[in-house]
């Protein structure tokens, strides 16, 4: 055991502190805080701590929703007050962005923020038969842990999911084969809930009739998966509409599938779509590119604004999706869509895409260094609006934006997408 005070909090949300030349991580502590530590993997540089005691307590200090917190890994920050997790995470984005690529933006954005709970429209849940934990769990994996944590609620899923675990313990545990069931993906949409159960073989007609009385009982759509996730269909019941979430500031509806990307905050989502077309300002007459553009969640307010756009994505189904909600919305005319590997593009691809006024640009995590390497160095877009979802890959592209393509970091702020998490989400302007 030691004790330290802890200076700040790092990228994964863990309290940083300093002894004896040491960098010592504590999960669980909080800046300002004396804190007691037991170390749980010791390197030559630094140290990986659990926190044992807080002997000084910070402010900001709260006591956790969740009964489960510390032990499973789906929250890491419900210790912290929710404001003050969104001020640490726009302080992670500007490190990032100072420490990487030596910019400072020349305004910081307001902090887009909504509901810290029931925000989770999206779950990915582990299940498996685990007799020495009483059976069958549904939930997330422990912290450092490939084990499943024991829970019976979550209080960042909707309030229905969350009520509905022990029952869907108890019914998972009562199938014929219940060690062949891997995982469970939650997704809701315009009122309704989907659970998509991926399992190993088939189900009994036995297993069928209880999922049956199951989704009746409570009004659950199911969908089964027995390999991958283009493997998932519609098993029950048949007569239900798709998916589908609206951007209510564009008079937007976009459908979906349960397996296909969204977002998982919708009242984040909505909220940054807002900012991203108040930077981007498409106006009749321009055209805009948008860079992994999925089913359409920023290439249809674009459109709708009156500009042209062409979204390019890597996965065909996306774009299939994007081209079906823009037929949807009456934007046909206005939207081009288009299969392309972004993380191969070089510039006789981009420049053969045709005239560009403006980009916007929402990778993966692995950034988009490819697709900025391949902009010209001068003209068209004059304009780019980056949404990222790690400040790293966002503050290294944004070297070669600016110290190679001759733009400037305009703005820069974060979207708490994931609160009581690590994650951070940003939007950046950039201009010429």
């Amino acid at each position: 055991m030691a004790i330290a005070k802890i200076e700040t909090l790092d990228n994964e949300g863990r309290g940083i502190a300093h002894v004896d030349g040491k960098v010592i991580f504590v999960e669980g502590g909080l800046p300002g805080e004396r804190v007691e530590f037991s170390s749980f993997r010791r390197k030559p540089s630094y140290e990986l701590a659990a926190l044992v005691r807080v002997l000084q307590p910070s402010s900001q200090r709260v006591v956790p929703k969740c009964p489960q917190f510390g032990v499973c890994g789906g929250c890491s920050l419900q210790h912290l007050n929710p404001q003050a997790q969104t001020a640490a995470k726009q302080r992670v984005l500007e490190d990032a962005l100072w420490h990487i690529a030596r910019l400072r933006a020349e305004q910081i954005y307001p902090p887009i923020a909504g509901s810290p709970w029931s925000y989770r429209q999206r779950a990915r849940l582990s299940v498996r038969q685990v007799p020495k934990k009483g059976g069958m769990l549904v939930g997330f994996h422990e912290k450092r842990s490939s084990c499943i944590a024991v829970m019976d609620s979550c209080v960042v899923l909707p309030r229905g999911i969350s009520a509905l675990i022990p029952e869907l313990k108890q019914l998972l545990g009562s199938l014929s084969a219940p060690d062949r069931l891997l995982q469970m993906e939650v997704s809701v949409g315009n009122g309704q809930t989907v659970l998509v159960l991926h399992h190993l073989g088939p189900l009994t007609v036995e297993d069928q009739a209880r999922l049956c009385e199951f989704a009746d009982a409570q009004r659950i759509v199911w969908f089964l998966q027995p390999r991958g996730p283009e493997t998932a269909s519609l098993f029950y019941p048949l007569d239900v509409p798709p998916l589908r979430y609206t951007l209510p500031d564009f008079d937007l509806e976009l459908r979906f599938q349960p397996t296909e990307f969204t977002q998982v905050n919708l009242g984040v989502n909505r909220m940054l779509v807002r900012r991203a077309m108040a930077l981007l300002q498409p106006r009749e007459g321009e055209r805009i590119l948008d860079m992994f553009c999925g089913l359409g969640n920023f290439a249809l307010p674009i459109a709708r604004l009156g500009a042209k756009v062409l979204g390019i994505e890597g996965s065909a189904a996306l774009v299939g999706r994007a081209i079906e909600n823009a037929a949807l919305n009456g934007l046909a005319t206005r939207c081009e869509f288009t299969v392309a590997d972004l993380f191969e593009v070089g510039p006789p691809e981009l420049s053969a895409l045709g005239p560009m006024d403006k980009m916007l640009i929402d990778p993966p995590r692995e950034g988009a260094i490819t697709l900025v390497k391949a902009l010209p160095e001068a003209g068209s877009p004059h304009r780019i609006v980056y949404i990222s979802c790690n400040p790293a890959t966002l503050a290294r592209d944004a070297v070669v934006l600016v110290h190679e393509k001759g733009y400037a970091l305009r703005g820069a702020g974060i979207a708490s997408m994931f609160p009581h998490t690590s994650h951070v989400e940003s939007i950046a302007l950039f201009e010429r």
